[in-house]
């Protein structure tokens, strides 16, 4: 199979609804932290549209990953541009892989947690998290520095479909 020029329309949608799905993930994780520490002292905790949204969300995030990767799987991933370094190339890679790693053990980890209880769990969710920030960091500036340093036009390719 060859490469394909471009993401298709569903790839970039998927990529853009899973930028903002992550948002709040972030944003409003207090609820669900306080209902864990609850949980943890023995409190019941009633229902909270905060930890319902972040619940639902992590499962939204973790579906459309699978579709994503699905897709990616199927159709393929435009290359690199020719010229670029190739230690660049290899941390776009290292940064799209652990992005997509992480995008998937992050919600596995939150269910396990919130449904199974598993107090291991909820550490490691709690700990990737601050591993996702950075790369979505570096993910966000490496696109940034490809734009508007390197000027590949590398964003063009998130925003119109091949």
């Amino acid at each position: 199979m060859s490469a394909p020029m471009g993401y298709s329309r569903a790839q970039i949608a998927l990529h853009w609804i899973v930028a903002v799905l992550i948002v709040p993930q972030f944003v409003l994780h207090d609820g669900i932290a306080a209902a864990w520490d609850k949980i943890e002292d023995g409190i019941a905790v009633g229902f909270d549209p905060l930890v319902a949204g972040h619940v639902f969300g992590g499962i939204a995030i973790l579906a459309l990953v699978v579709w994503r990767l699905a897709l990616r799987a199927r159709r393929g991933a435009p290359p690199p541009p020719e010229a670029e370094h190739p230690a660049l190339k290899l941390v776009a890679k290292a940064t799209h892989g652990g992005l997509y790693l992480l995008l998937i053990v992050m919600p596995v980890s939150g269910l396990v947690a919130w449904f199974g209880g598993v107090e291991t769990a909820a550490e490691a969710h709690e700990t990737m998290k601050i591993a996702l920030l950075a790369l979505v960091v570096l993910h966000v500036a490496g696109a940034l520095y490809q734009q508007f340093v390197l000027k590949t036009n590398l964003m063009e390719r998130m925003k119109r479909p091949a």
